[in-house]
Formats: structure tokens, sequence, C-alpha cells
């Protein structure tokens, strides 16, 4: 089995691939296997899935755990709502819940995969080309030599992530869409935080057309910090990472509590992502086709209001693993078999994710009616047990 890409998705397909037996070879186009990005909520149902892997020791290393999730109004810096976790989490859906720097995670299914052997591993190859014969044949560029070299394989497995290559194999080839939306980024000290400020929880602040998302992280040393703004580009920029001018942020927030605003001084440096995503899925033609699947952003790349992006891209590897062990099918039938098993919660979790932004980012009597919601039944509307005691 052939899995293009190396993030947190291409890993995680290879390690519970190799778990089941099933030895696949990862080629990243990259130099180096690495990850963009600051923090990741890992909810209960990504947990779970992880510590089926045997990887509970490991992620309780990297991970914090928050105590609750609170939700504040971003301009009177009111709380609006909150959620406990910690415990909570344990005890109703079997697993905790955790905050991570994305390249910890990462680093673990790395270091997880080369300790065990379980797959195989290349840097700096594009996949140009897939003959579909028996086997199949894939063509790959080696970007360090220029020499191309072709492999043998009976499956292939597309987790290069939102601009992939190989979902025009699946799906037709349609470039993402533009949400309007625009990310701004940063990782902290903790020890820059003023210490009236520091705090052991997921913070959610919800303003008119914005919101920010704040949460330890590496052990609560660091403060991940997103705010998600509606507004165009700022001028001269192409590339969907950009380094961020601290004043464009302030200027779309508009007015803001005085405890964010100083959060947000704190932070030495801004990174700027646009936004970008695919319509929920349809049905399973645009998670596999014959002998290919896609998995993750490469299949169903969703808006960040539900933090799932990374937690859905490890719940299609353990059922893509789940699937091929059925030995007694066909290779297009497994996929087939993944596919049907997973598109309908993805396609799920990206509309309610659109949802969510929608709701987050209300403005006018909405807002004080969302607010006024959340103040009287804020766990319940908060919680998601369709979500965390899935899949």
């Amino acid at each position: 089995m052939i899995i293009v890409g190396g993030g947190i998705g291409g890993l995680a397909a290879a390690l519970a691939c190799g778990l089941v037996g099933a030895r696949a070879h990862v080629l990243e186009r990259a130099a180096n296997f690495s990850e963009v990005g600051a923090g990741i909520q890992l909810s209960p149902n990504v947990t779970r899935t992880l510590h089926a892997w045997g990887l509970a020791e490991e992620l309780k290393g990297i991970g914090f755990a928050p105590r609750k999730l609170e939700a504040k109004d971003a301009q009177t810096g009111l709380v609006i709502g909150s959620l406990p976790l910690g415990q909570r989490s344990q005890e109703i859906y079997g697993a905790p819940y955790f905050t991570v720097h994305r390249a910890d995670l990462h680093r673990l299914l790395l270091q997880k995969i080369k300790r065990s052997g379980l797959a195989d591993l290349s840097l700096h190859c594009q996949v140009d080309e897939v003959i579909e014969l028996d086997p199949m044949q894939v063509s790959v560029l080696q970007l360090a030599t220029g020499v191309r070299e072709v492999f043998e394989t009976d499956a292939m497995v597309g987790a290069d992530g939102l601009w992939s290559a190989t979902r025009q194999m699946v799906v037709p080839s349609t470039p993402p869409r533009v949400t309007g939306l625009l990310a701004y980024r940063a990782l902290v000290p903790m020890q820059s935080i003023p210490e009236k400020l520091r705090f052991k929880d997921v913070n959610v602040w919800l303003g008119p057309r914005l919101h920010a998302v704040l949460y330890p992280v590496q052990g609560g040393d660091f403060l991940n910090m997103v705010i998600v703004v509606q507004g165009p580009l700022p001028s001269a920029m192409e590339e969907w990472d950009h380094a961020a001018n601290k004043q464009d942020l302030e200027a779309a927030m508009g007015p803001a509590h005085p405890h964010l605003k100083e959060l947000i001084g704190a932070a030495p440096a801004w990174r700027l992502w646009p936004l970008c995503d695919r319509a929920p899925m349809q049905g399973p033609h645009e998670m596999a086709k014959g002998r290919i699947a896609l998995l993750g952003d490469a299949a169903h790349p969703m808006r960040p209001f539900l933090a799932q992006g990374a937690g859905m891209a490890i719940e299609d590897a353990a059922e893509l693993a789940k699937s091929w062990s059925r030995k007694d099918m066909s290779v297009a039938d497994r996929w087939n078999a993944y596919a049907h098993a997973r598109w309908a919660r993805n396609a799920q979790v990206q509309q309610r994710s659109i949802r969510n932004g929608q709701i987050f980012h209300l403005t006018g009597p909405m807002r004080w009616g969302r607010n006024w919601a959340m103040k009287l039944f804020g766990e319940t509307l908060m919680d998601s047990p369709w979500l965390y005691a899935g899949p």
C-alpha cells in the first residue's frame, strides 16, 4: 500500500494499517516530515482511537488536560457558557480531552512508526502518475535527484491535504472554496502572559463576525491562540501561509474586551491562513474509487469550528485499517466499505462546523439571543455526545 502524504493523517493511516498487518509506504513531497500550525484539540473520540493504538502514555506526555471549555463574550468579557472537561470527559466518554501542539502529535506518530518498523517512509517524493494495472504502477519523481521511480502497489491512499493531487483520481478536480474567513495564529510562552490572565482551560471568545480560541499546550508552557475573522485578505498576499501584521488583526477585530486585547498584545508574531473548505460530502464516491481511497483533508476539508480536522483524519485512519483487514474482499470492495463507513459522519462534521461558525459570529440581536441561550443551557449546548461518543 502506498500512502501519499506524511502529515498527521498519512502517518496515522500508516500506523493503523501496520497494526493490522498491512505494510504501507509513505511518500512525502517535502524534504522533512513536519507539521505546519500550532495547537490541536483532541476530543475523546480522537484520544480513544490513539489509546487503541497503544499511545496512551505517550499522548499523556505531550498533552495538556484542560479543566473546562469556557465561552466568553468578546466585547464584555462575561462568561456565557461552560462545559467541564477533565474527569467528566473520562467518566462519560471513556477517554480524556487533550490539547496538544501539532508538531508534538506528528512527532509521536512518526517515532512510533520508526520504532516499530511498521511502515516505510520516503521524503522528496512526488507522485506524478498512477497507472491502473494489476498491480497498480505509481510513478514517483524523486525531487532531490530528479530521478523517476516506478512503484508497484495493490492500493493507494491520498492523505495529501487540502490541495491534494491524488483527489483528482477519485473525484473531478475542483479547487477548494474560499470561505471569506481568516485565521490568525500565534504561540506564546505562558511566562509572557500577564499572571492574572494565565489559565488552564480552553477559552472561546465570541464576537460579531469573529471568535478567538485560546488554550495551553506543551504541558501548559505555551498558550496557543487562534483568532478567526471575516473579511478580505490583506493586500499583496498570494500564498496560503503568511506572516501577519498585528495592526491588521486589531483592525479586523474592532472593539474587544481589554483582557482579550492584552492577550493578543502578548504575542510577538502572528501567522495568517485564509481558510478554505469544500462543501459537505454527498456520498461515498467522494472518498474512494477503485483501489484509491482519500483520507482527511484530501477528502473532506472542514472549517475549524468543531476542532475536528485532525480528529476526522485519525478516525478515517482507524476505519481504513479496519476495512483493509477484511481479507475476504477485493481492494476496491474494502475501500468502498471504508467510504460507506466514513462519508456520512465526515459530512455531518463538515455541516456542523459551518453552522457553528455562523453561531460564533452572530451580530446584533441574534448575538444577544445566543448569549442568553448559552447562559441558560451552556453545558447542554456545548457538549457533543453524537461526536465525542463516536464513531
